[in-house]
């Protein structure tokens, strides 16, 4: 069922695949809007795919407590919750346990979290994430990880590679038995997670140990916490070495343009972010030539649209100027406009980037468009 095919290469080691899921087949390289509770924020599925998304994802950690994973199985899975007919994939809860250091305590066994929604406490081991995921039903469960902070020392990321390897042992063996009842009755791929810091030598150690595990993919986690871009080029210098070319590689919680064209020409198929629609909450635009801010009072009476090349829902009807009034009134509206623009934005990015790999201009064309997107002063 979880068919990979690379379709064409570039002259880098950029490539385009073909990813067959039950929900059906995504093209990469493909970026992922995150719904973290069931829904994209402020976003419907007609609104999403109008705007070129084709694979969305949710979060073990919140929909565990809120409404809980039984819940989500009775109301009839997480596609009928999130009403998405296309392919999903839902993270283990291991960003969590960086993300909520002050609020949980790591063992062996797995991580007790206190609810940052009434305090309560919360357990969630290896064996727990994957019968949570099974009970969502994405298509795509991840393991549960130690994802360490950027500043870890190399013994404490050696650690963190050791037990999140060790998880990943557990996830396969609780993913091979049969699923809960009221799980979803369709199959589901489980993803290994490569944690390591910027430290290539436990890269490669937790790379390579997952690759035993011969599972349908591979993911690259701990580069979205704050590492810098040239670490996280340096990480991915060597994926080739240690992943198999046949199946897909997907970049955690990585959404820059420049990281992802960065990522793209080393051979990355699959990314995800909050940044569309973080930024769209903030009034913040991606276009090809840099960031908009749309609260910036030069765009008070600008009657242009957010980018005159734009074929988005938002750009063939509201100017900045707009925009920028909805935005300084805190009226919801203006928060989801720009929201469909950033994931037009990155859906359209996305193709453009699968385009040059298959013509072989992508080394060429990425160079034009990081000139475009990060000029030396951009004051919009």
């Amino acid at each position: 069922m979880f068919e990979f095919e690379i379709t064409a290469k570039d002259t880098t080691r950029a490539r385009c695949g073909s990813f067959r899921t039950p929900h059906g087949v995504v093209e990469t390289p493909i970026f992922m809007p995150v719904g973290t509770a069931g829904t994209v924020k402020g976003i419907t599925p007609d609104q999403l795919h109008a705007a070129g998304a084709k694979m969305i994802l949710g979060n073990t950690y919140h929909l565990m407590l809120r409404p809980g994973a039984e819940v989500v199985a009775k109301l009839g899975g997480l596609h009928k919750l999130a009403a998405w007919n296309g392919p999903m994939l839902t993270d283990s809860g291991g960003y969590q346990v960086f993300s909520l250091g002050h609020m949980r305590k790591l063992s062996e066994d797995g991580v007790e979290f206190q609810s940052h929604i009434d305090g309560s406490k919360v357990m969630l081991t290896p064996e727990r994430a994957v019968e949570i995921q099974q009970l969502l039903g994405a298509d795509v469960m991840m393991q549960l990880d130690e994802c360490p902070p950027p500043d870890a020392t190399h013994a404490e990321v050696a650690t963190a590679v050791r037990r999140s390897l060790d998880w990943a042992k557990r996830c396969k063996t609780a993913w091979a038995s049969a699923p809960p009842p009221g799980a979803t009755d369709k199959p589901q791929a489980l993803f290994g997670i490569q944690q390591g810091g910027v430290f290539r030598d436990l890269r490669t150690e937790s790379g390579r140990a997952l690759v035993e595990l011969d599972l349908p993919g591979y993911a690259i986690g701990g580069l979205s916490v704050g590492e810098g871009h040239q670490p996280m080029c340096d990480v991915l210098d060597d994926i080739d070495e240690i992943f198999p070319k046949s199946k897909p590689r997907y970049l955690m919680g990585v959404g820059e343009p420049r990281d992802i064209l960065a990522a793209v020409a080393r051979g990355v198929d699959m990314f995800d972010c909050v940044l569309p629609t973080r930024n769209g909450r903030n009034a913040q635009a991606f276009t090809w030539h840099g960031r908009v801010r749309l609260r910036n009072a030069k765009h008070e009476l600008d009657t242009n649209p957010i980018d005159e090349n734009c074929s988005c829902y938002t750009c063939r009807n509201y100017s900045r100027g707009t925009i920028r009034h909805l935005a300084m009134a805190r009226e919801m509206l203006g928060a989801t406009l720009v929201s469909i623009h950033n994931l037009h934005f990155f859906a359209d990015f996305l193709q453009h980037i699968r385009q040059t790999i298959r013509d072989k201009t992508f080394a060429e064309l990425s160079e034009k468009w990081m000139t475009q997107m990060y000029p030396a002063k951009n004051d919009e």
